[in-house]
């Protein structure tokens, strides 16, 4: 434990490096979190310290200071480091839920996905994606910058989800289509307005994707019933040729929605098969969520 690690260093290198490692890391000062989370961050450490050391450290108590005096704001950042040294940083919104929809936040689902990517960019390199549902980014984002995928199109039906997801794209130094002074080496990136219920055939065809993806899409029944829709509606796209692979990460909280899904691909006549369970080492994960990846067959 922290405490028993802090009990073993004799002086308070320990908790100097902790600080460099986060609140004082280049990337956390670049692109600081929310004010409440850094102080309950903060706060924490110095009670764990307090507990094992009578000294106080300056250091700790100038940064508690810091965010004591700092401003509030409905928008925080997220940064998470890759296995490549590099790392993805989202802005994002402070609340839960917050204009009307819970797409401005990470959910666990979409760190799932992004590292079983990572561990197979195969399926992703020199292909076009299209991520249905892609809320903050992060999974498109890691896929992006891990796995070289020629093209990759996020999707959402929510203005102020898409507005978000353009900053995220460009505060992580990629370029969007339209951009001429795009650098060659990155994929081609999209940000489109895709309304599950309303959208065509004709207009998912433009897409032309090979992998289909999606993350902590299945929050109800009528989610579940529009996104089968639209996979069914992508499978009639490609007619003549392969249908996409698709690969749709979630957490498992309510068995029977779980359950839905299943049903309702059978009715479609999608085939399902799961992905073997893969390490969650990479990203922090809320404690005892159970997740799940299903590769489908349009």
């Amino acid at each position: 434990s922290l405490e028993a690690k802090l009990r073993d260093s004799p002086d308070s290198e320990l908790l100097r490096d902790i600080l460099q490692k986060t609140v004082k890391h280049p990337v956390c000062v670049k692109h600081p979190p929310s004010v409440k989370y850094a102080r309950c961050f903060l706060s924490e450490l110095i009670k764990k310290h307090e507990a094992v050391h009578t000294e106080p450290l300056d250091e700790l108590y100038e940064a508690l200071a810091e965010t004591l005096m700092a401003e509030e704001s409905p928008q925080g950042h997220r940064s998470y480091l890759l296995p490549s040294e590099g790392s993805v940083t989202l802005s994002e919104s402070t609340a839960i839920i917050s204009h009307g929809t819970t797409g401005l936040v990470t959910w666990d689902a979409a760190l799932y996905l992004a590292e079983w990517a990572i561990e197979n960019p195969a399926a992703f390199t020199d292909r076009t994606v299209l991520e249905l549902g892609s809320g903050a980014g992060l999974t498109g984002l890691a896929i992006c910058k891990m796995c070289r995928p020629r093209a990759y199109i996020f999707s959402d039906c929510h203005s102020r989800v898409l507005e978000q997801l353009r900053g995220n794209v460009l505060l992580n130094g990629l370029s969007l289509e339209a951009d001429i002074t795009a650098n060659l080496d990155s994929p081609r990136v999209t940000v489109a307005q895709l309304d599950w219920d309303v959208t065509t055939v004709h207009q998912l065809s433009a897409f032309q994707p090979d992998v289909v993806i999606a993350a902590d899409v299945l929050y109800c029944p009528e989610a579940i019933v529009s996104l089968v829709g639209v996979l069914r509606r992508l499978a009639a796209c490609r007619e003549h040729q392969r249908a996409p692979e698709v690969y749709v990460a979630f957490t498992i909280r309510n068995p029977e929605t779980c359950q839905l899904f299943t049903t309702e691909l059978g009715r479609a006549g999608i085939r399902w098969e799961a992905e073997p369970r893969h390490d969650q080492k990479l990203f922090p994960y809320e404690e005892h969520l159970e997740m799940a990846i299903l590769n489908l067959t349009l």
